[in-house]
């Protein structure tokens, strides 16, 4: 695509902000519009997210993109300052810490074989070693531990908000408007239309709405198997001022947790605590239940840590995991929907591996083909050709 014609981003989240950001450092010297429905990012999923990021994949595309995240949030708060903002996302290289039992040992040794020999740093931890890092832990019916010492995890709206600020500061134009329609011509993209009325052409249009993605792809005629599912975290206070800080813990029940360390000396030391419900319903729905904190998340954190009795729920939240079939995005130019991007389906991923969204998208659009990392498998239209991603280092 020539550099001076208009690219239209359908959603300002952390993907699509970061699209935008790398086209700019990409040299594109059109017009590039992001277009987002709401501006507070009340319900936006990089603002309600966890925050974690880690290179433990057992497939070379995602390892390969979560270096590329990894390397780029290291030096986040420097890169992306600009007169209007500092950002302060804190990456926290704690590590990632997945605590193996007897029913998953054969599965992990096979996994750490698989993500060493495809370039993951990862570390496999005897039980002294484990006593090591986290004196308080119960270890009676684990086996080993799986450490990638890069891990680690940071503030999900703080990478927003710096996405955001640094991409305006490269002439980004954002629109707060809602896209209602899509203008197309001969199996062409050409534009959309706002709930204003307002039409607005482009060369190209970037489908960069998370959750909702599957409703824009409608507007082309396209199926996309993108759905909101609810995801529920928690934030508790520990019971006293915590002697080490916690890695990203993964219990084998699904449970796990992170430190969220103290803003002021006098705020009390917290977790954030999560478990994927695996038979949670698809739906738009940002209740959060409360009684899965004392039926789900207590118990399992206070067996595997019983130091950490009592714990003090301080607050509860749902957001939206943009799922897919396999669990892995959607990205590329659709096959029937010529200049239609897609950039979906992150299943929980979105803000671990926006920077390199943001870099395989810019490529895609201005040049056609992917150069810094191969997404080719995740074409849209895989799931029309029986062609899966299997990945199963998935949370």
């Amino acid at each position: 695509m020539e550099s001076g014609r208009t690219i239209l981003i359908v959603g300002g989240g952390v993907v699509g902000s970061s699209i935008a950001y790398h086209l700019r450092l990409d040299g594109h010297t059109g017009r590039v519009v992001v277009i987002e429905r709401d501006p507070t990012y009340t319900r936006a999923s990089s603002s309600l997210a966890m925050g974690g990021i880690r290179q433990q994949f057992s497939s070379a595309v995602n390892v390969k993109l979560a270096q590329y995240s990894t390397r780029f949030y290291t030096t986040f708060d420097r890169r992306m300052r600009v007169p209007s903002h500092t950002p302060k996302v804190n990456f926290r290289q704690r590590g990632y810490l997945f605590l193996v039992d007897d029913a998953s040992a054969d599965r992990f040794e096979s996994r750490v074989e698989r993500q060493r020999s495809i370039g993951a740093r990862v570390e496999r931890l005897n039980l002294d070693q484990l006593r090591v890092r986290m004196p308080d832990i119960r270890l009676d019916d684990i086996r080993f531990g799986v450490f990638g010492p890069h891990d680690g995890y940071l503030e999900p709206r703080e990478v927003l908000a710096g996405f955001r600020a640094a991409a305006s500061a490269a002439d980004v134009d954002y629109v707060t408007a809602e896209v209602v329609d899509l203008v197309m011509r001969s199996g062409q993209v050409e534009g959309v239309v706002l709930n204003s009325g307002e039409r607005l052409v482009a060369d190209a249009v970037v489908n960069a709405a998370g959750p909702f993605a599957s409703r824009l792809a409608a507007m082309a005629g396209i199926h996309l198997p993108v759905e909101p599912v609810r995801q529920h975290l928690f934030r508790c206070a520990l019971p006293e001022q915590w002697p080490y800080r916690f890695p990203m813990v993964i219990d084998p029940t699904g449970v796990h947790w992170r430190h969220d360390d103290a803003l002021t000396i006098a705020t009390p030391d917290q977790l954030i605590v999560a478990h994927t419900k695996l038979d949670e319903p698809p739906g738009e729905s940002f209740t959060c239940d409360l009684s899965r904190w004392m039926s789900d998340f207590r118990p399992q954190l206070a067996r595997r840590v019983p130091r950490l009795e009592p714990l003090e729920l301080i607050e509860g939240w749902a957001g939206l995991y943009a799922m897919t079939p396999d669990h892995n995005p959607v990205l590329g130019e659709h096959p029937l929907a010529r200049r239609f991007f897609l950039a979906n389906g992150f299943s929980g991923h979105g803000l671990m591996l926006a920077p390199a969204i943001g870099k395989a998208l810019s490529e895609l659009i201005r040049i056609g083909r992917p150069e810094t990392v191969d997404v080719t498998c995740f074409a849209p239209d895989r799931f029309d050709r029986d062609a899966p991603v299997h990945d199963e280092a998935m949370i």
